[in-house]
């Protein structure tokens, strides 16, 4: 039998695909990828080097330390709480007066404070019992400030539970433990450097004051007095 009907010459060969090769594609972009990333890491690390370097070169050049207060004297001019007969309301009236002195114990490096908030309140209950305020003002280098005369006052209504934390404090024989709450934003300043203004709160603990008899004050015992100062960080809605 004659097999020539199975041999084509001029018969075309099927078409067979070549397979790819994917990586020869990929590699170059991928070797680009990590090389921008390599760079990106080692330029953030050395710029962080260079930051901590700087801080510590300023820190041992000029030692900044923080700025400290002092309260020197606490005078109660009316500190009284009125109750209704039928004992459905209550009302305080108070009035006192600060002497507070600042200081700047850093020679090369001033602060610029926003004007304070103050707030007088008990140190158990923390009952409100007056509030404030304090003008602006900057303290330079080896620079310390006196204010005298500063108004911290209420009058309000209190509830119920309020006028329950406050009587025993006003009845104590060794006088009611107050203390002063100043919050403010600062800015320091060291030649052409400036901050970004941050929160702080001054708080001067270990206050004995007394409820004052007839028209003449009452000076309050502030010998044990102690202010610290601590940054105050906001967050969001949080304060820290």
């Amino acid at each position: 039998t004659t097999k020539s009907h199975l041999i084509n010459p001029t018969a075309r060969l099927p078409y067979r695909p070549q397979p790819h090769n994917r990586r020869r594609n990929y590699r170059p972009r991928r070797n680009y990828c990590c090389c921008c990333c390599f760079w990106i890491i080692l330029i953030i690390l050395v710029l962080a080097l260079l930051v901590a370097i700087t801080g510590t070169v300023l820190y041992v050049l000029y030692r900044p330390h923080r700025p400290s207060f002092t309260l020197a004297s606490l005078r109660i001019h009316r500190l009284k709480l009125k109750t209704a007969a039928d004992s459905s309301s209550s009302h305080l009236s108070t009035l006192f007066n600060l002497t507070l002195s600042s200081k700047n114990p850093n020679s090369h490096l001033s602060f610029s404070y926003d004007p304070f908030v103050i707030s007088c309140v008990t140190s158990n209950g923390d009952v409100l019992i007056g509030n404030g305020t304090l003008p602006a003002f900057v303290s330079d280098g080896k620079d310390e400030s006196t204010f005298r005369g500063v108004t911290v006052a209420s009058s309000s209504d209190l509830d119920a539970e309020t006028v329950n934390n406050l009587r025993p404090e006003l009845k104590k024989g060794n006088g009611v433990s107050l203390k002063v709450e100043m919050d403010t934003k600062v800015t320091a300043k060291m030649g052409g450097l400036k901050s970004k203004k941050v929160g702080i709160r001054v708080t001067c603990d270990g206050i004995k004051g007394v409820v004052p008899k007839g028209k003449s004050p009452a000076a309050a015992n502030v010998s044990g007095a102690k202010c610290k100062v601590d940054l105050r960080i906001k967050i969001w809605k949080w304060t820290f």
